[in-house]
């Protein structure tokens, strides 16, 4: 038999939660036969799961010694890369460099590398972060981009900054800025609306000039900003978010984004050899202002922009 004695750290917390984190290798159906034929005791006395444990409480298990020894299942996080590009961070927020190639999250695939793991190992790793302690809130990303896409990615570390991020968004209080290149002359600078309609089965969108059956509202803003070496720079914004919408729009438009494999021009990749799309996500800018009052987590980000200082096609191209 062992014991163990609750510390204040531990007080308020589920018996159930207590155990996993003392004796990792409890799963959950031999605990529960633990606690029925009484194996599992606080107090000397019989216990529930769901006890709420209080400082100084002692409980008593009788269990084989063999289970405090075994191998605690190392989380799936844990078989990211630790590579991770940090733009800022604090207490409630962390702004983070997405490389072109890395997915955000899990698809079919089954990757463990994705920048949301990739955020946990970081977490976990500064011990700010604990998959085991029910009380501990999951980050989040907020934000999403394609795998070929590069970028600025935000996320929440913490419930109420999530909350208040999702609002931020959803109602445009966060500016989203993009840059690429594109393999032809680009449209005027103004704002241009389309439609678009997703073919899930195919993962493309198709573009329209106007409404149609399942059709969604696109909304695009171009501006160039430089043309060299038969290619064009041009500063982006989405007023839409809608699936693939920017090299989806573009290439309706006419001027396809170098190197996108989906919806480029495969002969001008080919001339210059690439086969990753010139895409970045290269700014965001918080703009609460009179808000200020329905986000009192993050407000004192009014007026904060993050950029990145290096675009690799700006650099390579322009």
């Amino acid at each position: 038999m062992r014991s163990f004695t609750v510390t204040a750290k531990d007080s308020g917390q589920r018996l159930n939660r207590y155990l996993e984190k003392l004796v990792p290798a409890l799963y959950p159906s031999l605990m529960h036969k633990y606690l029925r034929t009484k194996r599992i005791k606080i107090n000397g006395k019989r216990a529930e799961a769901s006890a709420r444990l209080s400082e100084g409480d002692l409980v008593q298990l009788y269990i084989l010694d063999d289970l405090f020894f075994m191998h605690k299942k190392q989380p799936d996080f844990m078989r990211a890369s630790s590579q991770l590009t940090l733009l800022f961070e604090d207490q409630n927020i962390a702004v983070i460099y997405k490389p072109a190639g890395l997915l955000v999250h899990d698809d079919s695939s089954k990757t463990a590398d994705t920048l949301i793991n990739r955020l946990l190992r970081y977490l976990y790793e500064k011990g700010e972060y604990g998959p085991s302690d029910s009380e501990s809130f999951t980050p989040a990303l907020c934000n999403r981009l394609d795998r070929g896409t590069a970028g600025i990615v935000l996320a929440a570390k913490s419930s109420a900054a999530l909350r208040e991020m999702n609002l931020l968004l959803k109602n445009r209080l966060i500016t989203k800025r993009y840059l690429c290149a594109v393999t032809a002359k680009p449209p005027d600078d103004g704002t241009y609306t389309a439609w678009a309609v997703k073919d899930s089965s195919r993962n493309t969108v198709s573009v329209f000039d106007s409404p149609g059956p399942g059709a969604k509202t696109m909304i695009t803003s171009v501006h160039t900003v430089g043309r060299k070496n038969g290619l064009w720079l041009l500063d982006v914004g989405l007023v839409t978010g809608r699936t693939h919408q920017i090299r989806a729009h573009l290439k309706h438009l006419g001027c396809p984004v170098l190197g996108d494999g989906k919806y480029g021009d495969g002969r001008i990749n080919r001339r210059y050899n690439i086969s990753r799309q010139a895409l970045a996500a290269y700014e965001v800018t918080f703009n609460i202002a009179e808000h200020a009052n329905e986000f009192p987590v993050l407000s004192y980000l009014d007026n904060t922009t993050f950029s990145l200082d290096n675009v690799w096609f700006k650099e390579e191209y322009f």
